[in-house]
């Protein structure tokens, strides 16, 4: 596979830019990291970025979006072709589609694999909610990939390594789009794309409430708690960032134990590269059994409660 000369990097969020850094450092030959603040300056030289240009410090009335013509002007002064990376946040597809307006560039997003050759960037994707894999050739001079979660392992951080910052002058975005106010917002520190093993609980969980059953085995199982679309989209019971599927979270555990999930492709698109996987369902014929590797037909307000003891005792 060959590699292109320039790889740009950019993520909303501190934790997703190792990955990305990762990417560019496996695709490219020079990765440079977009970056706000100077925190995430030495963030990125220490996790191997060869250039970082600061596009100023944090500034609560901007949004993310608010940078698309600061990073376009950056991008487009560079020569030869580019690749520009970034993790699949709400926010960074956003940023990617004005990016691609405002440089005339090709635009994939949910990226699962990515290869370079004379013929430009292919990206593979997944379509039809899940059910096939596409491949997108870019050919423009500038290629935007927006890539699901897991696809690269960011590098141990390397504090020796460090440098200075070009600082970018800002360059007005006229969107109309201003942020007014900010309010606190209960999140998650919980990051499933690192998680050994996951419990992950779907519509078979009859009441918010009874959630407790499955934080007590995973206390007991050192995992963390995982969900499908409708407990975090539609009852709204857990946070986003617990949810598992193919518009979130594409999880590599190397076990993951799904409780009272039917396995509709949409979720298991987030679930199939796990090493083991183990299901518990009442209906017999459940999708989920079909990727199992280990199935219990049966009632998860039963099975749960024995498992539990067992792990007690």
């Amino acid at each position: 596979m060959s590699k292109l000369s320039n790889i740009w990097v950019f993520s909303d969020t501190s934790a997703r830019l190792p990955e990305v850094i990762a990417g560019g450092l496996e695709l490219g030959e020079n990765v440079s990291a977009l970056v706000i603040g100077s925190e995430q300056v030495s963030d990125a030289y220490a996790y191997g970025a060869n250039e970082v240009y600061n596009l100023g410090e944090y500034d609560s009335s901007k949004i993310i979006e608010s940078y698309s013509k600061t990073i376009a002007k950056v991008i487009a002064a560079s020569e030869g072709k580019s690749l520009v990376l970034m993790p699949g946040t709400k926010r960074c597809k956003a940023l990617a589609s004005l990016l691609g307006a405002e440089l005339n560039a090709g635009v994939v997003t949910e990226v699962s694999n990515i290869e370079i050759d004379e013929a430009g960037v292919k990206c593979k994707h997944l379509a039809y909610g899940g059910l096939a894999i596409s491949e997108e050739l870019i050919k423009t001079n500038v290629s935007i990939a927006v890539i699901s979660g897991g696809l690269y392992e960011g590098k141990e951080i390397d504090t020796s390594k460090s440098g200075e910052a070009k600082v970018v002058d800002f360059v007005e975005n006229n969107s109309g789009v201003k942020c007014i106010n900010r309010l606190p917002k209960e999140g998650s520190s919980v990051d499933l794309n690192k998680a050994k093993r996951i419990v992950a609980i779907g519509r078979g969980i009859a009441k918010e409430e009874d959630i407790k059953i499955a934080e007590e085995l995973c206390s007991l199982f050192d995992a963390e708690l995982g969900c499908s679309r409708p407990i975090a989209e539609g009852e709204k019971w857990m946070e986003h960032e617990r949810y598992i599927g193919i518009s979130s979270v594409m999880a590599k555990p190397e076990i993951y134990f799904a409780v009272g999930i039917s396995g509709q492709i949409q979720h298991m698109v987030g679930a199939k590269d796990s090493q083991i996987i183990v299901a518990v369902n009442k209906d017999k014929n459940a999708p989920i059994f079909d990727y199992a590797d280990y199935g219990i037909v049966g009632d998860l307000y039963t099975i749960l409660p024995a498992v539990i003891n067992a792990l007690k005792q």
